[in-house]
């Protein structure tokens, strides 16, 4: 869960660690890429589970190349459970729809914000091919539609299944709904490929979306926020007679067949595809067209820029794609993203409000988080009523204060981020925000530790506003994943005093049986869903250990932290006991056994460790262990044996030497496509070393270790 509903700033990246302040910087960078996953998978279930996103486009965009700039500081941090690693969010917990797996995973794509970065774009697709400086690259460049991501499968040329995006593996089936919209095709011409996929944009018109909101006004239903809110909202409704009534159309961008790079009656090109596409029915956004430089690029996005407000559509940005599939091909992905695309974005749209009172907000672990209550201000046909103000540095540095007139920007949802005061306008009675020191939620002290930005609760969780946020992520998605146990529903169940810790969770069916009146009996309940609920809890008795791990909340210990701690001690005793001793005082020859293995584990420093032993000492925290441990069977952590089809999988190589076909990105980026571990240096858990031309000492040291040598033909083979 996040630290609250809303953001924090985009504060200064820790530069790399050097000298005497290499921990603390380092704990400072630990911290923030902490709370910046926190905030970002929070704003990720907001956007692609809710459709209401609380932030625009132009405060997520910060929030993700901080984390970006962070993981390039300090690649430890770029653990698999990174959202830089990840696409969208986890489905639902709740809700009617099936899950379908995609053939291919529906990535997202990197951005571009300025001129200066789409010519970095272009140079790293050059040097990734091994071509000159100014070698041309034929790029097409298209509108990226602000809509909802769509999957269209065609079998014997007729649509048997639609899908969302979801996490970018996994989605929803929405078949039955998108049979209702009448400018996707049903059927396909005879000509095309009986099985293919074609992927698209689902939007709602800025005519069609104003008709609906005065729709819904008129019949005493909630507006929605923008088009692209409403389209998800319409295609996620389980009755698709719903669907059906709301204005929706498709954008094709692009299409899929087993293999691409063969023989296709569809093209070997971008841009061949999209005439196809058109002449199979599907509609294309315009304007779009060849570029095979960063001026003719540049040109068609400012023209772009021109068009947008006169199109009938929103968008917020061009997309650029190499043009030819081949290269498509050979450029491959990186975690989450293509690295033959890239998306330019539009600039934010700006507005002048004012500020009523600033509010704090506490999270869950007790990060203090001061938020502005604005003036209801419609802002590119958004109505905007708060937004972040990070922390009281951000909140000192630009003089925010009650009372005051700011300029805010938006570009494309719903929360500002507020750019400058104007100071002209300010009230003369004003008086400077402070910080409380004591926690608003249970009166407790809120500190703020030496070089760290934000305040915390000390009172752990004997505050309220703590405790109910350490449930909420208890029973959360990546957690104990409750199904129909929500946020929402924790909160009911906590102000009832029904749930005051995790275990009493595992108690409620027990409890509900002398309760008055009973939860089936509650408003919007019934005995089928209370049932469906205590089946759900019951369900989830029986859990892994890096599962209970992370659930318990501990302060910088994420899914990544959590499964390596599994992995090294095996049983919740066994941690349970280690992390205790790790914490006894140091013996003659320095830190003890067990506290030396803890920071042995990858990824886990002084300031991870730090916060782990600080967990155990909370006598409190014991007894949740305690309480948890007789209601639970908590099963042993066993290692999986890496499965897959290529000889690479699961293997270590080392490169040395001069590649002739292909250039060592290109080389490092495939062996690790097909599962293997790249490393720079041999050793004696090196697999094999791939030579080139001119092996150094490398191939000296893989011959005395018995390091299988394999030349770059044997290398492409196992590929």
């Amino acid at each position: 869960m996040s630290e609250s509903p809303l953001d924090k700033s985009s504060e200064k990246t820790p530069q790399k660690p050097s000298g005497t302040d290499t921990g603390a910087r380092a704990g400072a960078a630990i911290e923030r890429h902490a709370e910046l996953t926190q905030m970002i998978r929070h704003h990720n279930r907001l956007y692609y589970q809710e459709d209401s996103p609380q932030i625009s486009d132009a405060d997520y965009d910060t929030l993700f190349r901080e984390l970006e700039d962070l993981e390039r500081h300090y690649p430890a941090l770029a653990t698999s459970d990174s959202p830089t690693q990840k696409v969208g969010a986890p489905l639902p917990i709740e809700g009617g729809f099936q899950k379908v797996k995609h053939r291919q995973a529906m990535l997202s794509l990197g951005n571009a914000m300025n001129g200066e970065e789409v010519r970095e774009f272009l140079d790293r697709i050059r040097r990734f091919l091994g071509l000159a400086p100014h070698d041309p690259v034929t790029l097409f460049a298209e509108p990226k539609i602000d809509g909802l991501g769509c999957s269209l499968i065609y079998k014997t040329r007729k649509l048997s299944q639609a899908a969302t995006r979801g996490d970018g593996q996994v989605g929803e089936d929405i078949t039955a709904n998108i049979l209702t919209i009448s400018d996707i095709p049903k059927t396909l011409p005879d000509w095309a490929p009986e099985d293919i996929e074609i992927r698209g944009e689902i939007y709602m018109g800025r005519a069609e979306f104003q008709e609906l909101n005065t729709r819904q006004e008129e019949n005493g239903k909630p507006v929605f926020a923008n088009p692209r809110n409403a389209a998800a909202g319409s295609v996620r409704q389980l009755d698709s007679a719903i669907t059906a009534q709301r204005p929706l159309n498709f954008f094709a961008y692009s299409a899929y067949l087993p293999n691409m790079t063969q023989d296709n009656n569809v093209g070997k090109t971008h841009s061949d595809i999209r005439k196809s596409m058109e002449a199979m029915g599907f509609a294309l956004p315009s304007p779009a067209g060849i570029c095979t430089d960063l001026n003719s690029l540049l040109d068609l996005y400012e023209d772009a820029l021109d068009k947008r407000p006169a199109l009938n559509f929103e968008i917020d940005g061009m997309v650029y794609k190499v043009d030819d599939l081949a290269l498509q091909d050979r450029l491959g992905y990186v975690s989450r993203a293509p690295r033959w695309a890239v998306a330019h974005k539009f600039p934010a749209e700006k507005a002048i409000t004012k500020i009523h009172e600033i509010k704090i907000q506490v999270g869950r672990t007790g990060a203090l988080t001061p938020v502005a209550e604005l003036e209801p201000i419609n802002v590119g046909g958004v109505m905007v009523s708060r937004a972040t103000l990070h922390n009281e540095d951000e909140i000192a540095r630009k003089d925010i204060r009650p009372g005051d007139s700011v300029i805010i920007q938006r570009a494309g949802d719903v929360i500002p981020q507020v750019l400058e005061v104007q100071i002209d306008k300010r009230p003369a009675d004003s008086h400077p925000f402070e910080m409380p020191e004591k926690c608003p939620a249970c009166g407790s002290d809120a500190p703020r530790p030496e070089g760290e930005a934000v305040r915390r609760c000390s009172g752990g969780l004997i505050c309220p506003a703590q405790a109910l946020e350490r449930l909420k992520h208890f029973v959360s998605r990546d957690a104990f994943d409750i199904e129909g146990l929500g946020a929402k529903l924790v909160e009911q169940l906590r102000e009832k005093n029904l749930i005051r810790t995790p275990a009493d969770i595992f108690r409620l069916e027990q409890v509900n049986q002398d309760l008055t009146p009973p939860i089936e009996q509650w408003d919007g309940w019934g005995e089928k869903s209370a049932a469906n609920l205590f089946r759900s809890i019951e369900n989830r008795r029986d859990i892994e250990l890096a599962r209970l791990i992370y659930a318990l909340g501990i302060r910088q210990v994420g899914q990544a932290t959590a499964l390596r701690l599994a992995k090294t001690y095996k049983t919740l005793d066994h941690w349970r006991s280690e992390m205790i001793q790790a914490g006894e005082p140091e013996d003659l020859l320095g830190p003890n056994e067990s506290f030396r293995t803890l920071i042995a584990i990858d990824d886990i420093g002084p300031a991870v460790a730090a916060d782990l032993l600080n967990f155990f000492k909370q006598a409190h925290n014991l007894e949740i262990l305690d309480d948890l441990a007789e209601q639970l069977q908590i099963q042993e952590y066993q290692d999986v044996e890496i499965a897959g089809g290529s000889e690479l999988n699961g293997k270590t190589i080392v490169f040395t030497g001069t590649l002739q076909t292909m250039t060592r990105s290109e080389a490092k980026a495939r062996a690790e496509a097909a599962g293997a571990k790249v490393t720079g240096s041999v050793s004696a858990k090196t697999d094999y070393l791939i030579t080139g031309e001119d092996a150094g000492s490398k191939a000296k040291k893989a011959q005395d270790l018995g390091v299988a040598i394999l030349s770059e033909t044997a290398f492409q083979d196992m590929l």
